[in-house]
């Protein structure tokens, strides 16, 4: 990922338009009239060897003809021309350029290489950045810059809109106009030959003029670069997604169910959601959703409370809550007891109906009381006009208890012409405004979703499983069946692998022949369940081939016997390999569920969790989720699915052992990451009740995995790299030099208040008494791809492992450079844990390429000062503007 040279593309300062001519209705003529018309102050150059002047401005005949270096060029020639322009450009010290061109990714050129590939190559000496090719162009409002085929341009705002469709650009652009929505910067990806979803939201996210960010995202082939962008961008400003394609997706094939269920467009929703983003799914809501979210206030419920001035509007209003699986609010009998005082009519237990003649005191004085109900975490006021209030009255009343409540105040405003001025004041007041009561409990909705999705960028999980998994004997059995050329495991070689990372599974063994299951089944112990073994045959139970309580030698024979025959009537094919012997799970009443892995084509492994059993397919009851998984985000799966509902327990049924369901997708996770030959994996079913979880039956899918590089590279978020834990000597004993981990949060509580207030202030150059959840979440949940924190541990007299420093460094996303800090807990200063932690952190930058390390501390902080200086770094002199100095070290 890079921003390399980015600016010049959002903000050039000059722009070369290579193409330009005079021909109506040309996309050169388009471009130079749309730069003209937009407003843009630089100077724009027009290319063409044809023509001495374009437009009645002087042009020139080729790039290395212009007078000066142009920051921006746009290409409209035709695709063979591409990759020479390019390279004159790089020649020339152009660094940022937009490729209109269409059928540079179809053409070749006289070597046999793509058009695209030879682009590229021509712009990689120069680090000449590319949009597109076959773009509709850019847009930054704010400087009048209008390089695109879009007539008419764009307001400026502060909302950045990125897109690969140039026919949606121009569309959404004119919707826009007529709804008075400005942006910052409007971009069309095209074929982003090098510019890509993952360079823009580094971008944006860093840039002061967006506070929101919307994508219409087609599709991705860069999973990882996507998700480390997504995720840093969302973390600072709403990012919403408009996903499309999903008509257009080919019917998913797989060896195991897992394969089958996981859809394309399920594992784009679950990284939608993981990344923190919003997904929509119109144009509307995606503008919407950005009305919403820029007004929207933290929301530590989900509960709203609706009142209107007419019963029909507020039912609507609970209707559409109830359909979108929102909950009311639950008022406490104070509460009802105020608001029956001050609405007579009102029974305390219907829609909250304020009646039409409602003054605005009134308006005011119920939604204060809901405001004050612990029951209700945000209100949605609704006022249809009348002839005997006005609706501006009514929003002045409501627009001071929305400005200065903690909670989320919603308004709807019916009606277009006579509710102007309300709506006014109530944007004014932060107040989101609404025109029907669907729509503001749908805005209601994009903020329960939002900050559920943010909450799983912030939420520190706990501990799970005992001990450490044997990978080593997994990845042995896996390669094993790879020699054999064995790529489709059976359920006792599935079940070997999985007992290996600790998963409960049912006692199975495999037979050859009926004889053999005979002794399996008196190993394991009557009574036994017998079942066919082949690799032909995907549902056993489909060929009869399953037969439950056996509980004798004869039965077991008999049973194999019956199988074979079967199978041989409805499958003559279908390869008999032996059979599948396995202790009965007696338990009527435990849950049938489905757990397992998908590998996707574009986010890699993939995570499954659902009901399970013979009907899964017909149930269509799962969800999905990217690896790595930890315990919040496990359970944040299991409760995407209505089976979650049964698990909690009803009627005479206990709850489920929720931490045994968790333990089982976390350790399948840590599964898939560990051994890339798993392609697929079904757990199916997956038995649990109140006293655990179980395997009942197994299958994977297995393959050739791609060495080249990282094993870890087709993973979409990058697991917790263990590789780079070491053992050092200290003070008479050992630490663990590790990076830091999501479940370290407890302890590194205990590592902040150990520390003085001076060198926390030295630390984060204010003063801060305690670390605040989203503080201590940014800390321990970090992107391994683009920071890394090493922590010092070791255990505790409890027995718990305690953090006794600390050293992060966060790298840019060209990895030029990264910024480091040290923290040493302050009763252990002055033994080399600083020096330790610094050392390993150079180490790290090294190995990674990093061109330099970077610094900068307090004056009075002279511990830190003396280290660096010891390592080689460099010293600036106290920053007069800052109060800091700076230092630096070179790597590279």
């Amino acid at each position: 990922m890079s921003v390399r040279n980015l600016r010049q593309l959002f903000a050039p300062k000059s722009v070369a338009v290579i193409g330009a001519t005079d021909r109506p209705g040309s996309v050169g003529a388009t471009m130079l009239r749309n730069l003209r018309e937009g407003g843009f102050k630089g100077p724009v150059y027009p290319v063409n060897p044809k023509y001495d002047s374009i437009g009645g401005q002087q042009a020139w005949p080729d790039v290395a003809s212009l007078p000066a270096v142009p920051d921006l060029a746009i290409v409209c020639t035709p695709p063979q021309t591409v990759p020479g322009i390019v390279r004159a450009l790089g020649e020339l010290g152009t660094r940022a350029a937009i490729v209109m061109s269409a059928g540079v990714a179809l053409g070749r050129d006289a070597r046999g290489r793509s058009l695209k590939q030879a682009m590229l190559d021509a712009a990689n000496p120069y680090l000449l950045r590319i949009l597109g090719a076959n773009s509709a162009g850019l847009l930054a409002p704010g400087i009048g810059l209008n390089a695109s085929i879009a007539a008419g341009g764009a307001a400026a705002g502060r909302i950045a809109f990125v897109s690969e469709s140039g026919a949606l650009m121009t569309g959404v652009l004119d919707w826009a106009r007529s709804r008075g929505i400005g942006f910052s910067s409007f971009v069309s990806l095209g074929e982003s030959a090098d510019v890509d979803f993952g360079d823009v939201l580094d971008y944006l996210a860093s840039d002061g003029g967006t506070s929101a960010i919307l994508l219409h995202v087609e599709s991705l082939r860069y999973a990882r670069k996507f998700m480390s962008a997504a995720r840093a961008a969302a973390r600072s400003k709403p990012t919403v997604v408009l996903k499309a394609g999903r008509s257009l997706e080919a019917a998913t094939a797989g060896a195991c169910l897992s394969g089958v269920l996981a859809t394309p467009d399920d594992v784009y929703d679950a990284a939608i959601r993981r990344a923190g983003m919003l997904r929509v799914y119109t144009t509307e809501q995606l503008f919407a959703a950005v009305e919403t979210l820029a007004r929207a206030k933290p929301l530590y419920g989900e509960r709203l409370a609706i009142l209107g001035n007419g019963a029909g509007p507020v039912v609507l209003a609970l209707d559409a809550l109830q359909y979108a699986g929102g909950a009311p609010a639950i008022l406490q009998e104070d509460t009802v007891r105020k608001l029956r005082h001050m609405v007579p009519e009102w029974r305390g237990d219907g829609p909250l109906n304020i009646r039409g003649d409602a003054p605005p005191e009134r308006y005011h004085d119920v939604v204060e009381v809901l405001l004050h109900d612990p029951g209700a975490n945000a209100v949605l006021m609704i006022h249809a006009p009348n002839a005997v209030v006005a609706p501006s009255d009514v929003a002045r009343a409501v627009a001071p208890l929305a400005r200065g409540s903690s909670r989320n105040v919603l308004g709807c405003w019916l009606g277009v012409q006579s509710v102007l001025e309300a709506r006014t004041i109530a944007a004014e007041a932060g107040m989101p405004a609404y025109r029907t009561p669907e729509d503001a409990v749908n805005g209601f909705m994009q903020i329960v979703h939002y900050r559920e999705n943010q909450n799983l960028l912030m939420q520190v999980p706990a501990s799970v499983g005992d001990g450490e998994p044997d990978r080593e004997l997994a990845r042995r059995l896996v390669r094993e069946s790879i020699d054999k050329g064995r790529y489709l495991l059976a359920d006792p070689d599935t079940k070997a692998i999985l007992a290996a990372y600790g998963i409960p599974v049912v006692p199975t063994r495999a037979a050859a022949t009926p004889e053999d299951a005979v002794r399996a089944a008196r190993e394991i112990g009557y009574p036994v369940a017998v079942k066919i073994l082949s690799p032909d045959v995907a549902q056993k139970s489909d060929v009869g081939g399953v037969t439950l309580d056996l509980d004798s030698d004869a039965a077991v024979l008999a049973a194999a016997e019956r199988m074979r025959r079967r199978l041989t009537e409805l499958q003559p094919g279908a390869r008999l390999e032996g059979y599948i012997v396995q202790a009965m799970a007696r338990n009527p009443e435990a849950h049938e569920l489905i757990a397992g892995a998908a590998t996707d084509p574009v986010f890699g492994p993939v995570i499954l969790f659902g009901q399970g059993g013979l009907a899964v397919e017909q149930a269509d009851d799962h969800a999905v989720a990217l690896p790595p998984l930890n315990t919040v985000l496990a359970h944040e799966l299991v409760s995407r699915t209505r089976v979650a509902r049964l698990l909690e327990g009803y009627r005479n049924h206990p709850k489920a052992d929720m931490d045994a369901i968790l333990a089982v997708l976390v350790q399948v996770s840590r599964l898939v990451a560990d051994v890339p030959e798993i392609v697929e994996l079904d757990i199916n079913p997956l038995l649990a009740d109140s006293r655990g979880a179980l395997v009942l039956d197994a299958r994977m899918r297995i393959g050739m995995a791609d060495r080249s590089g990282s094993t870890l590279d087709r993973l979409a978020i990058r697991p917790y790299p263990a590789e780079l834990e070491e053992s050092v000597p200290w003070e008479g004993g050992t630490l663990l030099l590790r990076p830091i981990r999501p479940e370290d949060g407890a302890a590194h509580v205990e590592f902040f208040n150990r520390l003085t207030p001076d060198d926390v202030r030295y630390r984060m150059f204010v003063r801060v008494r305690e670390l605040q959840p989203a503080q201590l979440a940014r800390f321990t949940q970090i992107d391994y791809d683009r920071e890394m924190a090493f922590i010092a541990t070791r255990p505790g007299p409890d027995g718990h492992d305690e953090t006794l420093g600390v050293g992060r460094v966060v790298a840019d996303p060209d990895n030029i450079s990264a910024e480091f800090a040290v923290t040493v807990r302050s009763d252990l200063k002055g033994k080399g844990l600083g020096r330790m932690l610094m050392d390993k952190l150079i180490a790290y930058c090294r190995a990674r390429g990093t061109r330099e390390i970077v610094g900068e501390a307090l004056p009075q902080n002279a511990p830190v000062i003396g280290l660096v200086k010891k390592l080689g770094f460099t010293v600036g002199p106290v920053d007069e503007d800052e109060g800091v100095r700076k230092f630096w070290l070179t790597l590279r």
